[in-house]
């Protein structure tokens, strides 16, 4: 990519979206196509067509996408998958009709089969079933993934994908209705250590592992994916490490200083046993993640307080 080129950052209000935006910027990359869900409703076929018909950029970032935890995809499939389809196809077909140069595409490690080999390869996609309680989305990510991988095919198009793993860091959901695991942990430690709880319940056993990523090394693997990666095939982001739940609840209260009891809920699920991401496709190519959990939780929760 060069400096002048126009790159389009869809859904540059959320998490991962900003975190590119930021990075851009600061590697002098100024010509940013930019709109809130209020200037562009990606659901609109008609108006994504009229905006890369219009702006004709470039390079496209799709990092846009209906997100939610266990509760939030539990409760809503529906919306999972139709919405994130429609944004997929709206996007994508519309890069492939205004030519852009170079497309990437934002998975999920939620695509790799519930009780995948660990860690996961790419190539364990469609090998079993998913988890239950994330499939809407999970099913929505995997179109986005072969619909990328159809235009190469069909057409000859750089459309690329890359599947990041469990993400964290400024600009995340702490509504404890929606959020993910580490926000919601966040969230929960901080406002038991506020009102002086001594006792705090989370869901499941505690048992689970999970590998979790800052988001701003995943906004420096995707530009560095943008400038050294060009196969059809999905490539995994990740820290390469994992954690139990239990050990991370831990990590969050000494953080957040709460000094209580931690008690589980055993009748509320785990999701997934495991989701570890075999990264050696990624990092053969010379990409490492930097940010250690515990320093990147702290910043975190450092910037939430400042919402607080």
């Amino acid at each position: 990519m060069k400096p002048d080129e126009a790159i389009y950052v869809a859904g540059h209000t959320g998490m991962v979206g900003a975190a590119l935006v930021r990075l851009l910027r600061a590697r002098g990359f100024n010509n940013l196509l930019l709109r809130t869900r209020a200037e562009l409703d990606l659901c609109d076929a008609h108006a994504v067509c009229a905006f890369y018909e219009k702006f004709r950029p470039d390079h496209v970032l799709i990092a846009a996408a209906r997100v939610g935890g266990i509760m939030a995809n539990s409760t809503q499939p529906v919306e999972f998958l139709s919405e994130n389809l429609q944004i997929e196809l709206n996007l994508i077909n519309g890069a492939h009709a205004a030519r852009v140069k170079k497309l990437l595409f934002l998975g999920s490690s939620c695509i790799y089969p519930k009780f995948a080999p660990q860690p996961m390869k790419e190539t364990d996609l469609l090998t079993g079933s998913l988890e239950p309680t994330n499939e809407a989305y999970a099913l929505a990510k995997i179109c986005g993934i072969k619909l990328c991988r159809f235009y190469c095919a069909q057409y000859g198009a750089n459309f690329i994908s890359a599947q990041p793993t469990n993400l964290y860091g400024p600009e995340d959901n702490f509504d404890l209705q929606t959020s993910h695991v580490l926000p919601a942990l966040i969230r929960k430690f901080h406002l038991a250590k506020e009102e002086g709880r001594k006792l705090i319940t989370l869901w499941g056993t505690g048992n689970a592992y999970r590998e979790f990523l800052h988001v701003d090394d995943l906004a420096e693997a995707c530009l560095f994916l943008m400038e050294n990666y060009d196969s059809p095939e999905l490539i995994n982001v990740g820290s390469g490490k994992e954690i139990q739940i239990r050990d991370l609840a831990a990590m969050v209260a000494k953080v957040t200083g709460f000094a209580g009891e931690i008690a589980w809920d055993t009748a509320k699920p785990d999701g997934t046993p495991r989701k570890l991401l075999d990264v050696s496709k990624l990092t053969k190519l010379g990409w490492y993640a930097k940010i250690p959990l515990e320093e990147g939780i702290k910043a975190t929760y450092q910037w939430w307080l400042k919402l607080e």
